[in-house]
């Protein structure tokens, strides 16, 4: 444990340093860059040292890995962000312990994410999933809804009780206009996020960037980045 405390830490390190300098490239101050370590496939016990080394932002792609973890770290001061692909029979378990769910890309997700967040006497904070690879009308091969769709999906989200409304979340694409062009890809996502800010001004997260381009997300302007590799490093996966 004491090793993996090791890895852990200096992984952390070196993250922490890539957002400073990032920041401050863009002009930007550290405080406005929240970073979110994706835990998939890695054990609970993870989670604990990463608390103890300061990170207070989790997040997780597939409920079944995502639950009993969650569960195995109720005592700590953790805010769980669910990151994948979201199907409507996982949505009751998913908002007994997810305080945000970045991947909204459906009406028909938020009425689900709605009752159960009601039933459980919760609020989930909420992000759209924009696919910037997707055509009108149509998602994305990763999830998430052409840019023509974000303004129903708001409105949806700001009248369902128990949701909130935080902003907006992206994949860099691997296809299209914006494939290989990650700045750019976060750059219009900006834009987007600009105009659902004209209609919901609370709604102003930004989620974008991985561990291989959260710099350009921070360059562009991204409040929150999601790093798993570069700080949990390539294990066996859970399973």
């Amino acid at each position: 444990m004491t090793d993996r405390r090791t890895e852990l830490a200096s992984n952390l390190a070196s993250v922490e340093e890539r957002i400073v300098s990032a920041c401050a490239a863009a002009g930007r101050g550290r405080e406005e860059v929240t970073l979110i370590v994706v835990t998939k496939t890695y054990p609970a016990s993870d989670v604990r040292i990463l608390r103890e080394l300061g990170v207070r932002h989790m997040a997780e792609n597939r409920d079944q890995d995502a639950a009993p973890k969650a569960a195995a770290c109720a005592d700590l001061d953790l805010v769980w962000h669910f990151v994948g692909q979201l199907q409507t029979n996982k949505v009751r378990s998913v908002a007994s312990y997810a305080d945000v769910v970045q991947s909204i890309d459906r009406v028909k997700l938020v009425t689900a994410l709605s009752t159960a967040a009601v039933r459980a006497g919760r609020e989930l904070g909420c992000l759209i999933q924009v696919a910037l690879d997707a055509e009108e009308g149509a998602r994305g091969d990763r999830g998430g809804v052409a840019p023509d769709g974000i303004g129903e999906l708001a409105a949806a989200i700001d009248g369902a009780p128990g949701l909130r409304l935080d902003g907006l979340m992206t994949v860099a694409p691997l296809a299209g206009p914006f494939a290989g062009r990650q700045q750019a890809a976060f750059e219009r996502l900006m834009e987007f996020s600009s105009s659902l800010r004209s209609a919901h001004p609370a709604a102003n997260m930004v989620s974008a960037g991985m561990s291989a381009d959260l710099e350009e997300a921070v360059a562009a302007g991204a409040t929150h980045v999601r790093v798993g590799t570069a700080v949990l490093g390539v294990r066996p996966r859970l399973g």
